[in-house]
Protein backbone atom coordinates (compact mmCIF):
# COMPACT_ATOMS: atom_id res chain seq x y z
CA UNK A 1 0.00 0.00 0.00
CA UNK A 2 1.17 3.49 -0.79
CA UNK A 3 1.32 6.16 1.86
CA UNK A 4 -1.71 8.43 1.79
CA UNK A 5 -3.40 10.98 4.00
CA UNK A 6 -6.70 9.19 3.43
CA UNK A 7 -8.29 8.98 6.87
CA UNK A 8 -9.58 5.41 6.53
CA UNK A 9 -7.59 3.03 8.73
CA UNK A 10 -4.99 0.93 6.90
CA UNK A 11 -6.71 -2.43 7.59
CA UNK A 12 -9.96 -1.07 6.10
CA UNK A 13 -8.15 0.35 3.08
CA UNK A 14 -6.43 -3.01 2.53
CA UNK A 15 -9.75 -4.86 2.76
CA UNK A 16 -11.39 -2.47 0.32
CA UNK A 17 -8.48 -2.69 -2.14
CA UNK A 18 -8.85 -6.48 -2.10
CA UNK A 19 -12.62 -6.22 -2.67
CA UNK A 20 -12.19 -3.61 -5.39
CA UNK A 21 -9.54 -5.64 -7.22
CA UNK A 22 -11.81 -8.69 -7.14
CA UNK A 23 -14.60 -6.70 -8.78
CA UNK A 24 -12.10 -5.05 -11.16
CA UNK A 25 -11.26 -8.50 -12.51
CA UNK A 26 -14.97 -9.07 -13.13
CA UNK A 27 -15.35 -5.67 -14.82
CA UNK A 28 -12.38 -6.32 -17.11
CA UNK A 29 -13.90 -9.67 -18.00
CA UNK A 30 -17.31 -8.09 -18.61
CA UNK A 31 -15.80 -5.66 -21.12
CA UNK A 32 -14.53 -8.61 -23.13
CA UNK A 33 -17.92 -10.33 -22.98
CA UNK A 34 -19.61 -7.23 -24.37
CA UNK A 35 -17.04 -6.84 -27.16
CA UNK A 36 -17.30 -10.53 -28.05
CA UNK A 37 -21.06 -10.12 -28.42
CA UNK A 38 -20.58 -6.86 -30.37
CA UNK A 39 -18.10 -8.41 -32.81
CA UNK A 40 -19.92 -11.67 -33.45
CA UNK A 41 -23.66 -10.97 -33.37
CA UNK A 42 -25.53 -11.79 -36.58
CA UNK A 43 -29.11 -12.06 -37.73
CA UNK A 44 -32.33 -10.21 -37.05
CA UNK A 45 -31.87 -6.88 -35.28
CA UNK A 46 -28.15 -6.97 -36.03
CA UNK A 47 -27.53 -3.24 -35.99
CA UNK A 48 -29.58 -2.63 -32.84
CA UNK A 49 -27.79 -5.41 -30.97
CA UNK A 50 -24.37 -4.49 -32.39
CA UNK A 51 -24.81 -0.92 -31.09
CA UNK A 52 -26.34 -2.03 -27.79
CA UNK A 53 -23.49 -4.41 -27.04
CA UNK A 54 -21.01 -1.63 -27.78
CA UNK A 55 -22.91 0.55 -25.30
CA UNK A 56 -22.58 -2.18 -22.66
CA UNK A 57 -18.85 -2.28 -23.38
CA UNK A 58 -18.52 1.48 -22.99
CA UNK A 59 -20.35 1.44 -19.67
CA UNK A 60 -18.32 -1.54 -18.44
CA UNK A 61 -15.12 0.37 -19.25
CA UNK A 62 -16.42 3.28 -17.17
CA UNK A 63 -17.21 0.92 -14.27
CA UNK A 64 -13.76 -0.58 -14.58
CA UNK A 65 -12.23 2.88 -14.38
CA UNK A 66 -14.29 3.87 -11.32
CA UNK A 67 -13.14 0.73 -9.51
CA UNK A 68 -9.47 1.09 -10.46
CA UNK A 69 -9.41 4.76 -9.49
CA UNK A 70 -10.92 3.95 -6.08
CA UNK A 71 -8.12 1.43 -5.55
CA UNK A 72 -5.60 4.21 -6.26
CA UNK A 73 -7.43 6.64 -3.95
CA UNK A 74 -7.01 4.15 -1.11
CA UNK A 75 -3.30 3.74 -1.77
CA UNK A 76 -3.57 0.39 -3.51
CA UNK A 77 -2.39 -0.95 -6.83
CA UNK A 78 -5.10 -1.79 -9.38
CA UNK A 79 -4.83 -5.25 -10.90
CA UNK A 80 -6.56 -4.55 -14.19
CA UNK A 81 -4.74 -6.72 -16.69
CA UNK A 82 -6.31 -9.42 -18.81
CA UNK A 83 -4.18 -11.99 -16.98
CA UNK A 84 -5.52 -10.81 -13.60
CA UNK A 85 -9.06 -11.02 -14.96
CA UNK A 86 -8.53 -14.56 -16.22
CA UNK A 87 -7.17 -15.59 -12.82
CA UNK A 88 -9.74 -13.85 -10.61
CA UNK A 89 -12.98 -13.19 -12.51
CA UNK A 90 -16.07 -14.80 -11.03
CA UNK A 91 -18.14 -14.31 -14.21
CA UNK A 92 -19.24 -17.33 -16.22
CA UNK A 93 -17.15 -17.97 -19.31
CA UNK A 94 -18.62 -16.30 -22.35
CA UNK A 95 -19.49 -18.78 -25.12
CA UNK A 96 -17.32 -18.33 -28.20
CA UNK A 97 -19.41 -20.50 -30.51
CA UNK A 98 -22.56 -18.35 -30.79
CA UNK A 99 -23.49 -15.61 -33.23
CA UNK A 100 -27.28 -15.35 -33.51
CA UNK A 101 -28.89 -12.44 -31.73
CA UNK A 102 -31.06 -14.36 -29.23
CA UNK A 103 -28.12 -16.47 -28.05
CA UNK A 104 -25.95 -13.37 -27.67
CA UNK A 105 -28.73 -11.61 -25.73
CA UNK A 106 -29.00 -14.58 -23.38
CA UNK A 107 -25.25 -14.89 -22.87
CA UNK A 108 -24.65 -11.17 -22.25
CA UNK A 109 -27.69 -11.02 -19.96
CA UNK A 110 -26.17 -13.84 -17.90
CA UNK A 111 -22.86 -11.97 -17.71
CA UNK A 112 -24.52 -8.70 -16.66
CA UNK A 113 -26.66 -10.49 -14.08
CA UNK A 114 -23.62 -12.25 -12.59
CA UNK A 115 -21.68 -8.97 -12.45
CA UNK A 116 -24.69 -7.30 -10.86
CA UNK A 117 -24.96 -9.97 -8.18
CA UNK A 118 -21.26 -9.58 -7.33
CA UNK A 119 -21.61 -5.79 -7.27
CA UNK A 120 -24.59 -5.96 -4.89
CA UNK A 121 -22.55 -8.14 -2.55
CA UNK A 122 -19.69 -5.60 -2.77
CA UNK A 123 -22.08 -2.80 -1.76
CA UNK A 124 -23.08 -4.79 1.32
CA UNK A 125 -19.49 -5.67 2.22
CA UNK A 126 -18.23 -2.09 1.87
CA UNK A 127 -21.13 -0.84 4.00
CA UNK A 128 -20.61 -3.52 6.65
CA UNK A 129 -16.92 -2.66 6.91
CA UNK A 130 -17.63 1.08 7.12
CA UNK A 131 -16.48 2.46 3.76
CA UNK A 132 -19.46 4.45 2.51
CA UNK A 133 -17.51 5.95 -0.40
CA UNK A 134 -16.61 2.54 -1.84
CA UNK A 135 -20.19 1.37 -1.28
CA UNK A 136 -21.40 4.46 -3.13
CA UNK A 137 -19.15 3.70 -6.11
CA UNK A 138 -20.52 0.17 -6.25
CA UNK A 139 -24.06 1.56 -5.94
CA UNK A 140 -23.44 3.85 -8.92
CA UNK A 141 -22.13 0.90 -10.89
CA UNK A 142 -25.11 -1.22 -9.86
CA UNK A 143 -27.56 1.33 -11.22
CA UNK A 144 -25.77 1.18 -14.57
CA UNK A 145 -25.66 -2.62 -14.58
CA UNK A 146 -29.39 -2.81 -13.87
CA UNK A 147 -30.07 -0.37 -16.70
CA UNK A 148 -27.92 -2.25 -19.22
CA UNK A 149 -29.40 -5.58 -18.16
CA UNK A 150 -32.87 -4.14 -18.74
CA UNK A 151 -31.85 -2.92 -22.21
CA UNK A 152 -30.32 -6.25 -23.21
CA UNK A 153 -33.11 -8.39 -21.75
CA UNK A 154 -35.73 -6.26 -23.53
CA UNK A 155 -34.58 -7.93 -26.75
CA UNK A 156 -35.62 -11.33 -25.37
CA UNK A 157 -39.06 -10.17 -24.24
CA UNK A 158 -41.02 -11.30 -27.31
CA UNK A 159 -39.54 -14.80 -27.04
CA UNK A 160 -40.23 -15.09 -23.30
CA UNK A 161 -43.74 -13.66 -23.07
Amino acid sequence: MLTTHNSLPLPLREAMVSLLNARLADAVDLTTHAKQAHWTVRGTNFIALHQLFDSVHTDAEDWMDLIAERVAQLGGQAHGTAAAAVEKSKLPRYPLNISDGPAQVEALSASLAAFGKLTRAAIDEANEKGDAATADIFTEIQRGVDKQLWFVEAHAYARNS
